[in-house]
């Protein structure tokens, strides 16, 4: 199923390349950059039934229109970026209808397992959606944190994520190395994750067009979820329209077991 995203970027709803993202300002690229305000884009998810989208904040600077998103579409999107939690329950009391944390629950490149039961006694595992992006390293994907640009030592192995899938209710997964390139997603690491994931799972990264959606769906075999960003319309893009995605959602819904809609 395709899934909406809102990435927000010094107050802007932006679409970046993901690699780029590191401290040195001069590095960032950027695909694109929207003049309309960010209810705009939550609003038309929330029109089309769309659940589930996250809204990531990229830095600094994002609270304000972060919670504008959340306003616009309560219990319909995910945020993440800097949520700990001291702010976890702030955000759902928001609108969230799930927070998303990497960064806080990895400590000098080790996972601190403490933290994650502690967010997870805190808000709720139901609430809870842990980002596991990731770039390739070998053979082997690992877990990155800080703006994607830092290795941690967790791997993302079935073993892996069994251990975090306890405490949380979804996996969201950025393919780092290809997120807003739309030069295509990485199905090697789909297909992984379908292998190896226990609970809902996101995948995002290198869409490019709406075969990416079939292909991912194929591979995936239905059990993994694709985001998609840069190629969409609504984001400047020319490789998938919004209302296609919107439509293999319909689609794929009504094929479902014990649904009688057309």
């Amino acid at each position: 199923m395709f899934r909406p995203c809102i990435d927000l970027h010094e107050g802007k709803v932006k679409q970046i390349v993901g690699g780029s993202l590191s401290a040195d300002p001069t590095e960032l690229r950027t695909n694109f950059v929207s003049d309309r305000p960010v209810a705009w884009f939550a609003g038309l998810y929330r029109r089309d039934g769309l659940k589930g989208g996250h809204v990531i904040m990229l830095g600094p600077g994002n609270e304000t229109v972060g919670r504008e998103a959340l306003a616009a579409y309560p219990g319909g999107l995910q945020i993440g970026g800097g949520i700990n939690p001291d702010n976890a329950r702030d955000w759902l009391d928001a609108g969230a209808s799930h927070v998303i944390v990497t960064s806080w629950v990895f400590r000098d490149g080790q996972l601190d397992f403490e933290r994650v039961r502690a967010l997870a006694a805190a808000i709720g595992k139901e609430r809870l959606v842990f980002d596991l992006s990731c770039r390739r390293r070998d053979k082997d994907y690992w877990v990155v944190t800080d703006r994607w640009q830092k290795f941690t030592e967790f791997k993302i192995d079935a073993a892996g994520m069994a251990q975090f899938a306890p405490f949380c209710a979804e996996f969201l997964i950025h393919a780092a190395d290809v997120e807003g390139l739309c030069g295509g997603v990485d199905l090697e690491l789909v297909e992984r994750l379908a292998r190896w994931s226990p609970i809902p799972t996101t995948y995002a990264g290198g869409a490019r067009s709406l075969t990416d959606l079939e292909e991912v769906t194929r591979v995936g075999r239905g059990e993994i979820d694709l985001t998609i960003g840069s190629a969409l319309d609504i984001f400047g893009g020319t490789g998938v329209r919004y209302i296609d995605a919107v439509e293999f959602n319909r689609q794929r819904a009504a094929k479902r077991p014990g649904n009688a809609s057309v």
